[in-house]
């Protein structure tokens, strides 16, 4: 027989994923509302390598394209993304990928959400198949008090530069 704490730790689990559920419709349901389905999948077709190297002006949307539930936290607040540096790495067999850095613009500049929105960025963009490694602008840490810069530093699982 299961003690009742065990009991609450699946209570638990079982209402954390039924808000995530939520707020995973949520978020999907702002994004809809706010962007063109058929312009969303003409730009998460296109190839990032490709924008990048030609300094395409849809290189930002694209990246903004392959964002999940994070987009409607960004497109929520007026933030958005800033394409600090790239590079492109050879592999082989030949195949070129991105390292890009990032840094966020708007209000998310100063946002107390913001190492998990950074979080969010990267998983989202490490999905695709282009994307090799995404790691964040040094210069972000300046705009957390201390406490917010230990916090993302210590758990935040992204990477500054």
């Amino acid at each position: 027989m299961e003690s009742p704490e065990h009991g609450g730790d699946d209570l638990v689990k079982l209402y954390g994923s039924q808000i995530e559920d939520q707020m995973r419709i949520e978020a999907q349901k702002r994004i809809d509302s706010n962007h063109d389905k058929d312009e969303l999948a003409r730009l998460r077709a296109l190839s990032l390598i490709e924008l990048i190297e030609t300094n395409n002006p849809d290189t930002i949307p694209a990246l903004m394209s392959r964002l999940g539930t994070v987009r409607a936290a960004l497109d929520g607040h007026g933030g958005g993304l800033i394409l600090t540096s790239w590079e492109i790495l050879e592999k082989t067999p030949p195949t070129k990928l991105l390292s890009l850095v990032i840094d966020l613009d708007g209000a998310c500049v100063s946002c107390g959400a913001a190492p998990g929105t950074l979080k969010g960025i990267q998983d989202d963009l490490l999905m695709d198949a282009e994307v090799e490694r995404v790691r964040f602008s040094s210069e972000m840490l300046e705009w957390f008090d201390e406490i917010q810069k230990e916090f993302v530093l210590k758990f935040g699982e992204v990477t500054f530069i």
